[in-house]
């Protein structure tokens, strides 16, 4: 039940990102904005394969709230074509410079399942946040790569691999298993030195719409593993299949999610659409400050 212990909820353990020597406070919950410069990602409104879509995205996301900006060159959505490192980099390598240049500053996450990529990309334009779909499972000189970089990390979980991961995923316990496998990752990434860890249970990648929203269900419990939880529900299929819809009518229902992944505990929302996750994690954040005074 999400509701019966709504002080469950409303409890959160101070926490912040340290991004070389920036803190990122996840007191509140902050917003993430996907930005894809690939030209097949599932939701078509999201793909900036020019310089100046780059760019005005990214002025556009930041305007709207957004605290992270997340740099995706290699679509992870089934059955899409395969990307070689080089072209992933060459991608990734042309947003970095268009947003380094407007935005010298601001916090950027590689959305990269390859070590050697995010390794070029983090020497050459500074500290990144790595954000890995396979949790290390695709690249196994990822972790050693993320505590050499000394850079936050967020860990996700899949079943498979993102051409094999919803043919048939199985589970016994869906969330028992998920936790098992971020909690033992957790412990390689401590042993190796890495200070900043964000899980992600991977909506979508390899479960199926039960499996989903059971994890959704679930998603405090992941609160054990003391670490901050970052969610991605944004145009999913697991928002648009129940209502009979598509990707691009599919934003109200995230919104929904992400108000549900709010009052569980969620520190990080993953979206296309920044002003209204921005607007969920604010109207949320009163209801817990007009509950604790009451």
């Amino acid at each position: 039940m999400l509701f019966n212990q709504p002080e469950k909820y409303f409890f959160k353990k101070r926490q912040s990102i340290n991004l070389n020597g920036a803190l990122i406070s996840l007191d509140h919950p902050v917003v993430m904005g996907i930005l894809n410069v690939t030209p097949d990602s599932f939701f078509e409104e999201s793909r900036y394969n020019t310089k100046k879509e780059i760019l005005e995205s990214a002025k556009r996301m930041i305007a709207d709230g957004a605290s992270i900006l997340d740099l995706g060159a290699y679509s992870t959505r089934p059955g899409a074509a395969d990307v070689s490192s080089q072209e992933e980099f060459d991608r990734l390598d042309e947003a970095m410079s268009t947003i380094r240049g407007a935005f010298p500053n601001f916090p950027i996450s590689i959305d990269t399942f390859r070590s050697g990529v995010a390794r070029k990309i983090i020497e050459k334009y500074g500290p990144c946040i790595i954000n890995d779909i396979s949790g290390g499972t695709l690249d196994p000189e990822m972790f050693r790569t993320v505590a050499q970089l000394k850079v936050p990390y967020i860990l996700m979980h899949i079943q498979g691999t993102p051409e094999n991961m919803q043919e048939n995923p199985n589970y016994k316990d869906v969330f028992k298993e998920t936790l098992h496998f971020l909690s033992e990752r957790v412990a390689q990434l401590r042993t190796l030195g890495v200070a900043d860890i964000i899980l992600d249970p991977g909506f979508g990648f390899g479960k199926s719409m039960e499996h989903n929203y059971e994890l959704l269900n679930r998603l405090d419990g992941f609160k054990i593993l003391e670490a901050p939880i970052l969610v991605g529900f944004s145009r999913k299929s697991m928002v648009y299949k129940p209502l009979n819809t598509c990707p691009q009518e599919a934003l109200n229902g995230t919104t929904v999610l992400n108000t549900l992944s709010l009052l569980q505990g969620a520190n990080i929302l993953r979206v296309h659409d920044v002003k209204e996750a921005v607007e969920a994690v604010k109207l949320v954040e009163i209801t817990k400050s007009t509950s604790k005074k009451s």
